[in-house]
């Protein structure tokens, strides 16, 4: 393991001062000096097996399994990963889609003493090499499905993974749905070549499920590495401890007043490989013990389906999904009313997209922020009483923020834009085998975003922009989060996002992409005249550009990665 400072061994939260100004405006319900017990991330689920033995745990396309089938499910892979050789500290891949194979290898992982790399599996197999080689993961989990089995066999001829665990997708289904499945999406199902290098998920967990016990310092232990977001080159991988994503599954849990204990049910739209869905809907899911319908890949029609049908109660989602549902001609066909509360988190949250879709459901939409290295929830608004339009809300349970400047590293007062900085319990031990990332991240003890933000009298943080997005107009700094906020209150604009541009006179110059709501029309000098009344006149985009679909991340966020991808491209071939 990398060595790192120690900063998160006694992370250095002063929960004894009254003084901070989000205590004005904190949920009753949810003292901010709440107690947080470091734990052992599999005690979640084992504390909700002893709760609620016979409630159902999983749902997957019909079929169901209760906490007690599903715990038994994670015993057994723990045993087997055991015999396979996993012992403290080993790297085990998920290749997986949303399913019950993720969920019982996820736990199973655990018990075994080993850490979850979580991977994506829309992801190129170079990518998913250099994955395996930058983690040391001995071992990968995967599904016999062509859009990922062949990739996880090229990095298992490519890599020093020792062993490949393969997952049928059949085996996963109703019965009816997998015979209708083998007879006519035999298609979807890989030639899964047979040899001593890999084993059937079946056969591993061809055993009684009782794993060898591992004594965890929940401090210390690594339950993942989850690799952050990088725009070039391998990702870094965030270490998150036990006491990490525990501290933040209690964090996010206890900011529900008064849950139906055994009775919710989250929709899992997003992909537990994704930080976000890991902690607020599978975490978070044992905290309440809660049944975890699974969605293997976000469909819209097919989430719609499901929300009228499985009534769930709970709903994280990205900003992009509820402009989705809000946006489909024919959602007045679906009951969407069981749904109580929304977290969106991942990217802004438009004030207009929010309000949509409450209106649409009569739910509570809270907007939250956070990042992998937070495990991932840093602030929340709060599901009752104020949420400020544009604000991410108060910090979580436990949590400082502090604004700091960028230029000399001070921190700043009310009101002041400066750099977000977050100290608490679920921040992450550090990167992977890169101290040096560690150590310019991990300053003063908190650690540094590169999300530019102020905080109000009350306590809430509203976030201005990326560090790296600004846009610098002959030294005038302009966020593009501003100007995407004023845009999307035109009725016109369904998405929309900004970057900055070469210009000969001021440097850098905004741009906004847009895409136009389905039925309506929009011109670029209609557009230009509503900007006039919004933003300053050096802040108005220097060019606009229509298109019928804007670029996205594999989890649904609006990427500017492409796009200023595309311009640079642009820009060498007409110099």
């Amino acid at each position: 393991m990398a060595a790192v400072d120690a900063h998160n061994s006694a992370w250095s939260t002063d929960t004894t001062r009254t003084d901070y100004p989000w205590l004005k405006k904190y949920p009753s319900f949810a003292p901010w000096n709440m107690p947080i017990p470091a734990a052992p991330a599999a005690q979640l689920l084992h504390d909700a097996v002893a709760k609620f033995p016979n409630n159902p745990c999983m749902e997957f396309l019909g079929k169901k399994w209760t906490y007690a089938e599903t715990a038994k499910l994670a015993a057994q892979a723990a045993q087997g990963f055991q015999k396979l050789g996993v012992t403290k500290g080993t790297r085990v891949g998920l290749l997986l889609p949303n399913s019950p194979y993720y969920i019982a290898a996820f736990f199973g992982i655990l018990m075994a003493g080993g850490t979850v790399v979580n991977m994506n599996p829309l992801y190129a197999a170079p990518e998913l090499e250099n994955m395996v080689k930058d983690s040391g993961a001995e071992f990968l989990i995967t599904m016999d499905l062509n859009v990922m089995y062949p990739k996880a066999r090229t990095v298992l001829n490519n890599t020093g993974l020792r062993k490949l665990i393969v997952c049928s997708m059949a085996e996963a289904l109703p019965f009816a749905t997998a015979v209708l499945f083998n007879l006519f999406k035999r298609g979807d199902v890989a030639a899964v070549e047979e040899d001593d290098r890999q084993i059937w998920w079946d056969d591993l967990i061809d055993n009684d499920g009782t794993p060898e016990p591992v004594a965890i310092n929940p401090t210390e232990d690594l339950a993942v590495l989850q690799y952050t977001g990088g725009t070039t080159g391998v990702p870094k991988a965030a270490m998150l401890t036990h006491a990490n994503i525990t501290a933040n599954a209690r964090q996010v849990s206890s900011w529900f007043n008064n849950p139906d204990r055994g009775n919710e049910r989250f929709l899992a739209a997003l992909p537990f490989f994704h930080v976000f869905a890991m902690t607020v809907i599978l975490l978070v899911g044992m905290e309440y013990g809660a049944e975890i319908i699974m969605m293997p890949r976000f469909d819209l029609k097919d989430c719609l389906k499901a929300i009228d049908k499985k009534r769930p109660t709970l709903f994280p989602a990205v900003p992009t999904i509820y402009t989705a549902i809000n946006n489909t001609p024919d959602v007045g066909k679906y009951d969407l009313t069981s749904i109580k509360l929304c977290i969106s988190g991942g990217a802004p949250l438009p004030v207009e997209v929010k309000k949509s879709f409450e209106e649409r459901t009569k739910c509570v939409v809270v907007e939250g922020y956070g990042l992998s290295e937070t495990s991932p929830v840093a602030c929340t608004n709060p599901t009752e009483g104020e949420n400020k339009p544009g604000s991410v809300g108060l910090p979580m349970p436990g949590t400082i923020i502090e604004i700091r400047s960028l230029e000399d590293d001070r921190v700043l007062g009310i009101g002041e834009k400066g750099e977000i900085c977050v100290r608490g319990p679920q921040v992450m031990k550090g990167y992977w085998n890169r101290p040096k990332d560690t150590a310019d991240v991990m300053k003063n003890g908190a650690l540094h975003t590169g999300d530019v933000g102020h905080i109000d009298d009350d306590g809430y943080v509203f976030i201005v922009d990326r560090i790296k997005d600004m846009i610098n107009a002959s030294g005038y700094k302009i966020y593009p989060r501003v100007l995407e906020e004023a845009l999307y209150e035109h009725p016109a604009v369904e998405e929309t996002s900004v970057i900055g541009i070469p210009d000969p006179d001021r440097g850098e110059a905004p741009k906004a992409f847009i895409k136009v709501r389905a039925g309506m029309t929009l011109t670029e000098d209609e557009i230009r005249a509503f900007m006039k009344t919004k933003v300053s006149k050096i802040e108005q985009p220097a060019q606009y550009e229509f298109r019928d679909q804007l670029p996205k991340s594999l989890i649904g966020k609006l990427s500017k990665k492409e796009l200023k991808q595309e311009e640079a491209a642009a820009e060498k071939k007409t110099s």
